[in-house]
């Protein structure tokens, strides 16, 4: 009997076995990156985390230099994405908001791809500076100008683009980098209305304060 042809659309079976298992290394990188830090994580580390053998990693990874910037460009690229809205949108008050929206969820889905972004941000960037200088400072400068088209047209007050930008990712950012001060705090991790609440009132207080809503 002949073999029914293989859809071309769908990956072979060696595919998605090499995508479960750099999803599963990704996971356990970012896990450990954030615990340890860039310095204090070892291969070794992550392959238990991931419960695979070592060599393992190196098959996809050459280098704990190459899989770091793996997760830092992972947690960017979902960053990235959760701006289009800005890019789409004729509306500050739809655009900033669907942002800050999807900026929240991001810290709840991937808080430790935050924390790794943050520790490596604050102890100078010793791996990924060149990344600040090219894509992210490039990013940023895309954004600033939405946003001082938006002002030009009369949307918003006239405020620094920059500053509003760097507010976003602070607020946002702070409910993954600092998630267990918060769940002291709230007696608790944040439960799924907690979560709502919060994003409700980020977006109501940054909104309003530029003059996107009333």
């Amino acid at each position: 009997m002949n073999e029914s042809p293989r859809d071309p659309a769908r990956p072979s079976r060696r595919t998605e076995i090499r995508q479960a298992n750099e999803a599963l290394i990704l996971a356990a990188a970012e896990k450990v990156f954030a615990e340890a830090g860039f310095g204090g994580a070892t291969m070794q580390l992550i392959a238990d985390m991931a419960g695979l053998p070592k060599a393992n990693l190196h098959y996809y990874f050459a280098t704990k230099e190459d899989l770091y910037r793996r997760v830092v460009q992972n947690i960017f690229e979902i960053w990235l994405e959760a701006a289009e809205a800005m890019d789409t949108s004729d509306d500050p008050a739809l655009g900033i908001g669907a942002y800050i929206e999807a900026k929240m969820a991001i810290s709840r889905s991937h808080p430790d791809g935050s924390k790794v972004w943050a520790y490596e941000v604050m102890h100078g960037a010793p791996v990924i500076q060149d990344y600040l200088e090219t894509t992210l400072r490039d990013w940023t400068n895309g954004r600033i100008a939405r946003i001082e088209a938006w002002i030009a047209e009369g949307r918003i007050r006239p405020i620094a683009p920059r500053h509003l930008l760097y507010m976003i990712w602070a607020t946002t950012q702070h409910y993954a980098d600092f998630g267990h001060q918060i769940a002291t705090l709230n007696r608790g991790p944040l439960s799924d209305a907690d979560w709502r609440q919060a994003t409700d009132e980020v977006k109501t207080i940054l909104l309003r304060g530029i003059g996107a809503i009333p």
